[in-house]
């Protein structure tokens, strides 16, 4: 089930995906991730109109290095302003863009964007056609529907491929549901059948048997993993037999990747958060976390890294 991905001629060494994930899929994470054995990583989702207004937070988002292949994750609804983020500077390094069509986010539905795209499907065509008419290679990540009685998984799929999108990734929650529950493997499966693109099943996937489980309920192409990523990254090298380095170094070469490219402060608040996700399950772990959120330099950081993580 593990295997290579080929998508529209970029090829992916295997078919476990990292999601695109807020605030968390920065370059050293991605990388950290892609050491592991994740086959594509994406960046953090990326607003089309900061890029457009030239925002330099926004860019720095997109900061890739030496990462291959590259995607990164867009959002928006104004067809026009999405392909000229396709088509900017910002996004040429990048061998696929993915739209988001999924977040259930309020701030983001309630500017039509995000979800909100699965409650208008002409809008939602012709951002993705206007898109694919900037010459790259164009994904979408979408939900299931926006409530259990509005699933729409096959009819979105066919929908996406209709208007050019080469790949789709399906995450198997309605939005009112957020993150909660077991993924509704049938929809996956339903979207799976309706297209002839590679297809990702995206929710619930926190170990190898659930990769297994996921590819075999759905019969999709692969699968792409968020939060269990954030709890422990090792599961892309459980699932693709990687060697995995104990926790202790990975965290050490990841805070000072981060606060190489970041700075001090970045680094201090960022990792402060890596590392509360890191001790989930960890003896003691809500002492270490409220010492982790007191901490105010890396060094700090590090010291207590080495407490949680060491052996």
């Amino acid at each position: 089930m593990l295997r290579p991905l080929d998508i529209a001629g970029m090829v992916c060494p295997d078919n476990v995906m990292l999601a695109p994930l807020a605030g968390y899929t920065n370059h050293p994470f991605r990388t950290m991730c892609m050491r592991l054995g994740a086959g594509l990583t994406f960046t953090e989702m990326v607003s089309a109109k900061g890029l457009a207004y030239h925002s330099e937070e926004t860019k720095k988002l997109l900061y890739c290095a030496d990462e291959s292949p590259k995607a990164a994750q867009i959002f928006g609804s104004d067809p026009d302003i999405m392909r000229s983020a396709c088509e900017s500077e910002d996004l040429a390094p990048f061998d696929l863009i993915d739209i988001n069509m999924g977040c259930p986010m309020p701030k983001i539905v309630k500017n039509g964007d995000g979800s909100a795209l699965m409650e208008n499907l002409p809008l939602a065509e012709k951002v993705i056609a206007a898109c694919v008419k900037s010459g790259k290679r164009i994904s979408v990540k979408f939900r299931i529907g926006v409530d259990a009685g509005h699933k729409i998984a096959a009819e979105f799929a066919r929908l996406c491929e209709g208007a050019g999108a080469c790949m789709i990734t399906v995450h198997g929650r309605t939005r009112d549901k957020l993150y909660a529950g077991a993924p509704d493997y049938a929809q996956i499966a339903a979207a799976k059948q309706a297209v002839n693109i590679p297809v990702i099943a995206n929710g619930g996937v926190w170990s190898e048997k659930d990769f297994s489980r996921m590819l075999e309920c759905t019969g999709a192409d692969g699968v792409m993993i968020a939060r269990a990523a954030l709890c422990r990254p090792q599961v892309f090298a459980e699932i693709t037999g990687t060697e995995a380095p104990p926790m202790r170094e990975l965290f050490a070469r990841q805070l000072a990747e981060t606060r190489a490219l970041y700075g001090e402060r970045f680094a201090v608040v960022f990792m402060r958060k890596m590392a509360a996700f890191y001790c989930k399950g960890v003896s003691g772990a809500a002492d270490y976390k409220r010492r982790l959120f007191a901490a105010q330099t890396t060094e700090e950081v590090a010291a207590l890294a080495e407490e949680i993580f060491g052996e």
